[in-house]
């Protein structure tokens, strides 16, 4: 500690030994608030961290033996069997005692405003999230953790990429009724506070869900079997078969091989990581659970997703599939591939759908045909704007495709004639402008509006727009970003809704603990369509088009 704080073990503790260990603070310390009540992580923690420092060492030894085998076998006959097992137990319990030292030092606490953690042996650290900057609450559970009944919980704040609070380990059931009671504080429903005794922890149930997207296997590797990496890797493979064939040395696969084995193991990263995919409306967000070896449960509170893109490779478009992959604040580098997709494969139906979960009024009289003309169109129907034809220059596949258009609500930017892509941005999801000309351009004429989002696989942009109109795009697009920004919901949301659901006696009620979810894949996003159902709590400034209503669950 570095404070003159007195900790100690409660001796009515929990009787679950499984159960997180509470300790109490009675003064506080430089930059402690009083009165936190500070919980240990799971005891079986260093048992699931400790490994890690023997696959290291088997990963070193199994890369240097690599590179000389001769010299690996020798040492191997020169010492024995007994030195290479006494280095691995020495490793090994190296790792687990740190690991068991680290979870010493780990504690967190819980209070109405913000998550605290306290880590660190030799540097200590104590990290602060706030409730209300929360961008995301993920629920993941890698191999080892799953067969023990553990779990990670990982809070992703408006920050830097390395933002994120980790929780872990704790036991499975306590990392979900501690994300229920984290996202019901995020969206400012006001509960009781935690004394770090037995039963003091408020206890909130899981808000109702409706499953809307689901992703099979089957469509999942006949998606990854059309994609570009699985080519590339048949292709090495191939080419590999042939080289041996015809020069009958092995020596020429080594060039080839770690070409193969990229692709490869880019496909099985996607399959694993996408496996059992399935999205969830619910009333503290979109909830998205997928993973096959690691599984995960996201989710990303309403509002917080900053761009969203629509991509089509050009194998998917005979099967007219589509991915949706977002950008929200707070998610490191390190994350962007397993946590910011919103829809792995799907349909053009299932697609809107997706766009529909995070931006539920396009702002447009005729949402769907503006939609089909972005995805799969080209030149100025529906209102877009495209290159000039003196672009054909700089792009003389996707000028005529490449182009934009304003809603009331979001820009909508297309590209691409091979891979068709499309990015929706919110206007009051902007966080800056700008315009590139590059010398070409500036003889043609042309320039690239830029329209810049927090780091993720989303990339706003619009190619070689004529110059004046891009500059005008620029000012327009500052002015309702503006706008937007201006009356935009809190985003503690659920304060609003209830302000709005006590003023207006004919609102929608918000879901309640006791409805029923649905399993029932509801019918595509026919935006504007008839009978819709109860749309599912969003800002007030958005008012949501819905789908048609799902029929109910046999």
């Amino acid at each position: 500690m570095n404070g003159p704080d007195e900790v100690g073990a409660r001796a009515d503790g929990p009787a679950d030994p499984a159960a997180p260990t509470a300790v109490t603070t009675t003064a506080t310390a430089v930059g402690e608030r009083p009165a936190l009540a500070w919980r240990r992580v799971h005891p079986v923690t260093p048992a699931v961290k400790g490994w890690k420092v023997v696959v290291v060492l088997l990963a070193i030894g199994a890369q240097q033996a690599s590179q000389n085998l001769r010299d690996a076998q020798d040492v191997y006959e020169s010492v024995g069997i007994l030195p290479v097992v006494g280095v691995l137990l020495a490793g090994a319990l190296i790792g687990f005692g740190y690991a068991a030292i680290a979870w010493r030092m780990t504690r967190y606490a819980i209070d109405a405003e913000s998550v605290y953690l306290k880590t660190g042996v030799l540097y200590r650290q104590q990290r602060t999230a706030r409730l209300d900057r929360v961008q995301a609450i993920d629920v993941t559970q890698p191999v080892l953790a799953r067969l023990l009944g553990l779990a990670e919980l990982k809070l992703e704040v408006a920050g830097g990429a390395d933002s994120a609070v980790r929780l872990s380990f704790l036991k499975e059931s306590d990392a979900q009724a501690l994300r229920n009671e984290l996202l019901a504080r995020a969206a400012g429903v006001v509960l009781g506070t935690d004394d770090g005794s037995e039963g003091a922890r408020p206890v909130v149930e899981a808000a109702p869900e409706r499953e809307v997207l689901a992703v099979t296997p089957g469509r999942l590797v006949g998606s990854l079997i059309r994609s570009i990496a699985t080519v590339f890797a048949l292709l090495g493979l191939i080419a590999i078969v042939v080289v041996i064939a015809v020069t009958r040395e092995f020596g020429a696969v080594i060039a080839l091989f770690p070409v193969a084995l990229g692709a490869a193991g880019y496909v099985w990263q996607r399959f694993a990581g996408e496996f059992g995919f399935r999205a969830a409306q619910s009333p503290d967000g979109v909830r998205l659970r997928h993973g096959l070896l690691e599984s995960r449960a996201q989710t990303v509170p309403p509002g917080r997703v900053q761009a969203v893109r629509l991509s089509q490779a050009l194998l998917w478009r005979r099967k007219d599939w589509w991915r949706v992959q977002i950008n929200v604040a707070g998610y490191g580098l390190e994350d962007q591939m397993k946590e910011t997709v919103l829809l792995p494969v799907g349909d053009r139906d299932e697609a809107l759908l997706a766009l529909w979960l995070v931006l539920p009024d396009l702002g447009s009289e005729d949402p769907r045909a503006v939609l089909d003309a972005a995805l799969s169109g080209d030149g100025d129907e529906q209102g877009f704007v495209t290159s000039p034809r003196r672009a054909r220059w700089l792009d003389p596949w996707s000028w005529r495709r490449n182009g934009y258009t304003l809603t009331d609500r979001a820009l909508l930017a297309r590209s691409g004639r091979f891979v068709r892509q499309l990015v929706v941005v919110p206007h009051e999801r902007t966080q800056s402008l700008g315009i590139v000309q590059g010398p070409l351009q500036r003889r043609l004429g042309l320039a690239s509006f830029a329209l810049h989002s927090t780091p993720g696989p989303v990339v706003p942009a619009v190619q070689h727009l004529d110059a004046d109109r891009a500059g005008e795009l620029m000012a327009e697009q500052a002015r309702r970003a503006r706008t937007a920004r201006a009356s935009a919901g809190p985003e503690q949301w659920m304060v609003e809704l209830r302000r709005v659901e006590e003023q207006s006696p004919v609102a929608a009620p918000l879901p309640s603990e006791t409805s029923p979810p649905s399993d029932t894949v509801p019918p595509a996003p026919l935006y504007g369509g008839p009978t819709p159902p109860p749309p599912p709590p969003a800002a007030p400034s958005a008012p949501p088009f819905v789908p048609p209503t799902p029929p109910p669950p046999s």
